[in-house]
């Protein structure tokens, strides 16, 4: 993906020199996160993220050493510098393509904050985020939350080749769930999962995520358009990246076997197809996921 020269969104804040750092001992290969599921720690005013699902993966429990020294520009690596530089830039081609989306619908773009963390952070309402959850969104206070060493660890976990467009696509779904959540899709889901079992609240969930993964793609196509910025093998590669994050995907390589009813994101197949069809339609008001069936996701 081709960015040089290109912005860099003002709308980010950087905690990486205060915040915590979790040093862990990895079992087991080093499979990383702690089990946890945000869509059940957020129901009440988060979003979700891409990378909870990783959790799923995990059958040791990292050893925590938290840190609050605070750190300078020279405690970074060459490689974090260049991943925070993308991310700025990736944020404000999001805030370009959805300005102009929302413009075109009469409707009035706002723009999400983007918060790169080590470690640990608080959050305005969604509670303590954690480098092992991934990056997630949270509604509460419109802002992204992104552990830079999540790049990483999906390249080494997961085999996902490391590009800029999967990094744009990791923080592009999470720019997908805040515009659920201007949309008003976001509250009306959540309303209704917290009245449900645990097993018809995942599958809205699904929906969810299925969603920003087409908003996902929907910016893509506009970003592709405007900047002729995606280079060969680019669309593969995130294709690829949604596929390996699907439920089943996950659940196999971690456990062996498959529990459908525990699914929170979709399949590896859902989650490429829905990326997929944003990519090639560019319609934000194409990727309906709540009213059709579940033969149809």
């Amino acid at each position: 993906m081709k960015l040089d020269g290109r912005r860099e969104s003002t709308n980010v804040e950087d905690r990486r020199r205060a915040g915590g750092t979790i040093a862990g001992v990895l079992g087991g290969g080093g499979i990383i996160a702690i089990i946890i599921t945000l869509v059940s720690q957020f129901l009440g005013g988060g979003g979700g993220g891409i990378g909870d699902v990783l959790g799923q993966l995990v059958g040791q429990v990292i050893e925590q050493k938290i840190s609050t020294s605070p750190a300078d520009d020279a405690q970074f690596t060459e490689e974090e510098q260049a991943l925070a530089k993308i991310s700025r830039q990736i944020l404000a081609s999001t805030e370009d393509v959805w300005t102009a989306e929302f413009q075109k619908h009469g409707l009035t773009y706002r723009n999400p904050t983007l918060v790169l963390y080590t470690g640990t952070t608080s959050t305005g309402g969604c509670g303590t985020g954690q480098s092992a959850m991934g990056p997630f969104y949270c509604s509460a206070d419109e802002k992204l939350y992104v552990d830079l060493s999540f790049f990483s660890s999906m390249k080494q976990q997961l085999g996902v080749e490391g590009t800029e467009f999967v990094y744009a696509y990791v923080i592009a779904h999470e720019v997908g769930h805040h515009i659920e959540n201007l949309r008003g899709d976001l509250a009306r889901e959540h309303k209704k999962m917290k009245s449900m079992s645990q097993k018809e609240a995942n599958k809205r969930s699904v929906r969810i995520e299925l969603q920003a993964d087409y908003y996902a793609g929907v910016w893509a196509y506009h970003e592709n358009k405007n900047n002729k910025s995606l280079e060969a093998g680019d669309v593969d590669r995130a294709l690829d990246c949604a596929r390996k994050i699907g439920d089943d995907y996950l659940q196999k390589k971690g456990q062996g076997y498959v529990v459908e009813d525990s699914f929170t994101h979709g399949t590896a197949e859902q989650r490429k197809r829905w990326l997929e069809k944003g990519l090639r339609s560019g319609d934000m008001n194409g990727g309906d996921t709540y009213s059709i069936s579940e033969n149809q996701l």
